[in-house]
């Protein structure tokens, strides 16, 4: 069954059911990661036993991360509900992973040991994963004084929230985000950094696609979970209609200053989005860009001028893979300087102490490991110093997917953005061409080499040493130069008018029916 098709993460266009006006068929896992949680977990199961969502469709399951007393399962609560003990490790992102691996549901709703969700809660949520299978649902939450609630005996009559009329709400900073972004309608690539799973729901499938909650992180599990959910594809949703109360203050309230800087170590190193946590000249676990060349029936020294463009860019954050046949390079005795395998060889040799290049065979299956992946069509066009930055940023700033630049041989260097690549495969029919998959749902430009600055690598200056690129340039002056506004797209912006176009860009392909592959199309144009 083909998927509905989500621009960006403009879920408005998507036709959701309204709560109660429809029949669910998916079963849900409610998991309830749990520490110190025997005062306030009784409420938390007594508001999910009112719930309007179908009883045998829903299970509850409590992973126990106490071992100084077990929790047990007080009267009401679920039909279904069983705790899980976590017996290694711990940590909320590892109870969450050991209560998400024993849950049995098509869709995995988290919540904590400290949330009152309203009796509707649960079917608001699971009404998008009905009809979206890379639907992320974040629900709405308010910050309230317990006390009142705790004054009650727990009941499944579905008012518990009721003890809150009247009381102080207190917004949690995500709900500042929403109001300035049509509830992420508008954030584009920047709704990942509202993954908190307080309330939030995924399929298990796509849970299991992005590699599941990160088991040695203490804080920020959420985000570095957002991002890899992200690169899977995932539309972000904001819905208010599921509601819940968050009985007490976080620490990210109490403590901002300290868990924002306690983050910045972990996260920075697993989230190239976080940029600005990034520091120039130093490499991470998960680089911002990849960039792919295909060594073979190439001069080494034509790959080496390449390669070493490359990494003498001002954008130091990015890692190459080298395509070859690595593995026919043979040992025996042979003429060094007739060595069939002397170009490959010698780009071995050339890297061989270099840790941001890496040689493999074929690329892997799947995504890139880089949320931006440059490939390049071959050895003979090098990129100036500043132009992998400037490509990078103008794509990021316009939200685009694709970013390609027309050679003079003919030949096109392609950027994508690898959550982009990984959303059209999701929604593609059998013989559609992904790129205008892409176009469509985020659109696309190419440019002419010039204008993005790559040049014949037989051109290019070798750098003078490691590490001396010159300085970054100022990220608003790269964009006016690359044809945006002052202003450009900041976070949760449209691109401004006439901002998705570089000096001497042009649309992917022409509009209409007729419309075909971005190389064909650019080719044609020119002549070629």
């Amino acid at each position: 069954m083909s998927q509905p098709r989500v621009a960006r993460n403009d879920w408005g266009t998507l036709e959701v059911p309204a709560v109660g006006a429809w029949q669910p068929t998916l079963s849900v896992s409610v998991v309830v990661p749990a520490y110190d949680a025997q005062r306030l977990l009784p409420y938390v199961l007594a508001g999910l036993a009112a719930q309007t969502y179908p009883a045998h469709l829903l299970e509850v399951v409590v992973a126990d991360d106490d071992p100084r007393s077990p929790l047990e399962l007080p009267e009401v609560r679920p039909e279904r509900t069983r705790i899980v003990r976590v017996d290694h490790g711990w940590g909320r992102a590892n109870a969450c992973h050991t209560g998400a691996l024993a849950s049995d549901g098509d869709v995995v709703h988290w919540l904590d040991a400290d949330m009152l969700v309203e009796p509707d809660e649960v079917e608001a949520q699971l009404r998008w994963h009905h009809l979206l299978d890379h639907a992320v649902v974040l629900g709405h939450k308010w910050f309230v004084d317990p006390e009142p609630l705790l004054a009650r005996a727990p009941s499944g009559d579905g008012r518990l929230h009721e003890a809150f009329a009247g009381a102080e709400r207190q917004r949690h900073w995500v709900e500042d985000v929403w109001d300035k972004t049509e509830d992420l309608r508008s954030a584009g690539p920047r709704a990942l950094r509202t993954h908190v799973g307080a309330t939030a729901s995924l399929r298990r499938a796509l849970y299991d696609e992005a590699g599941g909650m990160d088991t040695t992180l203490r804080l920020g599990e959420d985000i570095d979970l957002g991002y890899r959910l992200a690169e899977c594809g995932a539309v972000f949703i904001a819905d208010r209609a599921a509601r819940s109360w968050h009985l007490g203050r976080s620490h990210q309230q109490s403590r901002q200053d300290e868990v924002n800087d306690y983050n910045t170590y972990f996260l920075a190193d697993r989230v190239p989005d976080l940029q600005p946590q990034r520091r120039r000249r130093r490499l991470y676990s998960v680089p911002y860009l990849e960039v792919v060349l295909d060594t073979r029936g190439h001069d080494h020294t034509a790959v080496v001028a390449t390669v070493d463009a490359v990494l003498a860019s001002t954008l130091s954050d990015l890692a190459v893979t080298l395509l070859g046949d690595w593995a026919a390079i043979a040992e025996a005795r042979t003429s060094p300087l007739d060595d069939p395998q002397k170009p490959a060889r010698l780009v071995r040799a050339a890297y061989a102490g270099e840790p941001r290049v890496a040689l493999a065979e074929r690329l892997p299956e799947g995504r890139s490991r880089a949320m931006f992946r440059l490939t390049l069509p071959g050895a003979g066009w090098a990129p100036a110093p500043h132009a992998l930055g400037d490509l990078v940023l103008h794509l990021e700033r316009t939200h685009h997917g694709l970013r390609q630049v027309l050679l003079p041989d003919g030949t096109v260097a392609r950027l994508e953005r690898t959550a982009a690549y990984a959303r059209a495969l999701r929604v593609a029919v059998a013989g559609e061409d992904l790129d205008d998959i892409v176009d469509e749902l985020f659109g696309s430009w190419w440019v002419e080499a010039g204008d993005a600055g790559f040049h014949p690598s037989s051109t290019a200056q070798p750098p003078r040493s490691r590490g001396t690129a010159g300085p970054a340039r100022d990220p608003a002056e790269a964009w006016r130069q690359l044809g945006g506004s002052d202003r450009g797209a900041r976070d949760g912006e449209r691109p401004p008018r006439g901002a998705d176009r570089l000096p001497g860009s042009r649309p992917a392909a022409a509009p209409g029916p007729a419309k075909r592959g971005r190389i064909g199309s650019v080719l044609r144009r020119l002549g070629h």
